[in-house]
């Protein structure tokens, strides 16, 4: 398993659909090690492939924060969403490409979706509370989509300077 660099905000990948992945799920197995890794290292709840470049419907996320609990280690491969609720919830969001920025976002408190496992099996889950809110946001990142596109055009852009900024400090070290 690699780690690998997590792409930051403004990156035109970020912003770009991704293509399903096709032939055997399993070759996408690498890949998924590595995200696996690299979103517990960094540390996070999901990862989706267009975070480090990889322009392929695939993500991957564990939402199991109690340690006590056996982690939940999930690989998605060409997931959609099947069903939404109509309630929805409310949960302040952080992105692993957009370090240190918090905001609230709703979405659907509820989901069905459908992904092929790195077997190549169908698969189907109805999610609930923070794995509903984690599968949506990561799906997004499929469709270039991120969760500052859920805000206003001033809180979106006062955060894509504090990432520009980030950026240009980080080039310098």
């Amino acid at each position: 398993m690699t780690l690998r660099p997590i792409l930051i905000h403004p990156d035109p990948r970020l912003k770009k659909p991704c293509d399903p992945v096709t032939g055997k799920p399993g070759d996408m197995r690498s890949v998924a090690e590595d995200m696996l890794a690299t979103m517990y290292d960094a540390p996070g709840i999901g990862l989706a492939a267009p975070q480090i470049g990889v322009m392929t419907r695939l993500l991957v996320m564990d939402c199991v924060k109690d340690p006590e609990v056996a982690p939940r280690p999930m690989v998605l491969i060409n997931p959609e969403i099947t069903w939404a609720s109509e309630a929805l919830n409310t949960y302040e969001e952080g992105c692993l490409s957009i370090p240190d920025q918090y905001a609230e976002v709703r979405r659907p408190a509820e989901v069905k979706v459908r992904w092929t496992d790195l077997d190549g099996a169908p698969q189907e889950e109805h999610f609930k509370g923070l794995w509903a809110t984690c599968v949506q946001h990561e799906i997004d990142h499929l469709d270039g989509k991120l969760f500052i596109d859920y805000l206003t055009p001033l809180k979106r852009q006062l955060i894509t300077r504090k990432m520009v900024k980030l950026k240009r400090d980080r080039a310098r070290l």
